[in-house]
């Protein structure tokens, strides 16, 4: 099967830019099956492609799910086709959606396309919006826009037969450094779905902004919320706001991972409490950019009061498993404090039901059982902190790699990028995709790896537009790293697939870097 696929992409890849606009007399080919990014597990080509008209119902079964599913499908293809698509539970052929027993897991789904029908088939509802984002892959860019486009909307026959590699693919955004809104959340959170990211960790605090509601200490977002990078307002997200990013992420199949930075990385929560600093005098707020100065007192019992309240009032507006305590860069903490200060934490996050995510410096403590560590390493990142990362992928840790100059989105794309910081180096599309997670860290092994993350730092990500330009076309890259077979990775036939994704985000709106790596279609 995999040589199937591999064949499908070569095809892919000869006639790349057939899914644009065709030429006057001509029609216009169907988007090759195994075009589509992430690159689906197997595919078997068939022969007549389904066409979408003006008659073609959305059928799905009698469930609120997929009705839901049908429904988010019928928003997308109503306004580019100009059709009604009505949903419906009786009835042959058209576009079906069905869950059903079979081995796709829980992400996993079977597309099956041929001239009477489309049916997508998942054992539940989150691999049946995954073959959505196939689906509209499949179909040509124009089906994306929101006014009238002429078609016509085929679908390549054959059958596709899909499930992830890893069960954790996130991205991560920081909107501590800067404020993003629940508005700019949710746009970033469609664009992910696209690409099949399950997980979205929000950087809800950190030295420049505090951006969570806690009725027990309300400065905390009032006071410590109220500025960030270069002194600008800031903002917060009130329980309801945040509550509303959760509730809108979940109808994509997202999970929210929210973090609480610590012990380091606090100076919102410092400048906003005395009481939670060593001398009892809070610092002043802080707008710029240096890391490692800020610390929480890890002698004082009010600490742990005052983290015992932020985590209890966070778990219970967070459904999802995971709760993140950061732990980077914490400069200022001790070893041994820093160890105490783990072994208090920990179990609090536990209290209440979560389990615990850390920055990979949690592995130089005693991460929790079932605890995951995200490497943010570098390829030359010492040998020493390497391997105690890999010992404790070892002894039981899962590992989330999200190497900084591999996935980090803020790095700049070469030296002339606007945006961005170059720390880790310059991140190009191919360095950010021609890597293997399952063994990328020496001596780890290959099942302590859950999956990988794409975070974006926002230290000079100001709005949306930025957030588009970092993020694509790398993101696409990291979502296929999570999601395909190993056995698909191969960067001469993913740059022809990536180039195919330019139309769909044009007719998106999502401005992208037209890295020169990649064979862009030329109009």
């Amino acid at each position: 099967m995999t040589r199937a696929l591999g064949s499908l992409l070569l095809v892919a890849a000869a006639g790349a830019f057939s899914v644009g606009a065709a030429p006057a007399g001509q029609a216009r080919a169907a988007t090759p099956l195994g075009q589509v990014v992430p690159a689906p597990a197997s595919v078997e080509a068939g022969t007549s492609p389904y066409r979408i008209t003006r008659d073609t119902r959305i059928r799905v079964d009698d469930s609120r799910e997929a009705r839901r599913i049908g429904a988010y499908l019928a928003d997308i293809l109503r306004p580019s086709t100009g059709y009604r698509l009505p949903l419906t539970t009786h009835g042959h052929g058209g576009i079906q959606l069905r869950l059903g027993k079979g081995p796709f897991g829980t992400e996993g789904y079977r597309l099956d396309s041929g001239s009477k029908r489309v049916t997508i088939t998942a054992r539940e509802p989150a691999g049946l919006f995954h073959g959505v984002q196939t689906l509209r892959q499949l179909l040509p860019a124009a089906v994306e826009k929101d006014t009238v486009q002429p078609g016509p909307w085929l679908v390549a026959g054959g059958t596709v037969q899909d499930s992830p590699r890893y069960a954790y693919r996130g991205a991560m955004l920081d909107v501590s450094r800067h404020f993003f809104t629940v508005t700019q959340v949710k746009r970033y959170i469609d664009e992910l779905a696209l690409y099949k990211i399950n997980k979205l960790h929000l950087h809800l605090s950190d030295d420049q902004g505090w951006r969570i509601a806690i009725n027990s200490w309300p400065r905390l977002a009032t006071y410590g919320g109220s500025t960030q990078v270069g002194g600008g307002t800031g903002g917060y997200y009130t329980k309801a706001d945040y509550q509303e990013i959760v509730r809108y992420a979940a109808s994509r199949y997202l999970e929210v991972v929210p973090e609480i930075d610590m012990p380091g990385h606090t100076n919102a929560a410092l400048a906003s409490y005395a009481e939670l600093n060593c001398n009892g005098v809070a610092p002043p707020l802080y707008t710029g950019t240096n890391v490692g100065f800020s610390s929480l007192c890890v002698p004082k019992e009010v600490t742990y009061s005052f983290l015992d309240d932020v985590i209890r009032e966070l778990a219970a507006i967070t459904p999802g498993r995971y709760l993140h305590i950061g732990g980077d860069e914490a400069h200022s903490t001790s070893h041994d404090d820093y160890v105490k200060f783990m072994d208090r934490v920990q179990p609090i996050v536990a209290k209440y039901g979560k389990t615990v995510i850390g920055w990979h410096q949690l592995t130089g403590a005693s991460p929790a059982k079932g605890a995951l560590a995200q490497y943010w390493g570098l390829d030359g990142t010492s040998a020493a902190e390497k391997a105690q990362v890999a010992r404790a992928a070892q002894n039981g840790t899962g590992l989330i790699l999200s190497p900084a100059d591999r996935i980090y989105l803020d790095m700049k794309y070469t030296k002339d990028t606007p945006l961005g910081l170059s720390w880790a180096g310059y991140v190009e599309v191919q360095r950010a995709y021609d890597w293997d997670p399952g063994a990328y860290l020496p001596g780890a092994p290959a099942s302590s790896v859950r999956g990988v993350e794409a975070p974006l730092w926002s230290e000079t990500i100001v709005n949306s537009a930025h957030i588009d330009y970092m993020a694509f076309p790398r993101l696409p890259g990291v979502a296929e790293l999570g999601w395909s077979p190993a056995s698909t990775h191969d960067w001469d036939t993913y740059k022809v697939r990536l180039a195919a994704q330019g139309p769909r985000w044009d007719a998106l709106g999502i401005g992208y870097y037209r890295s020169p790596q990649v064979p862009w279609p030329s109009s």
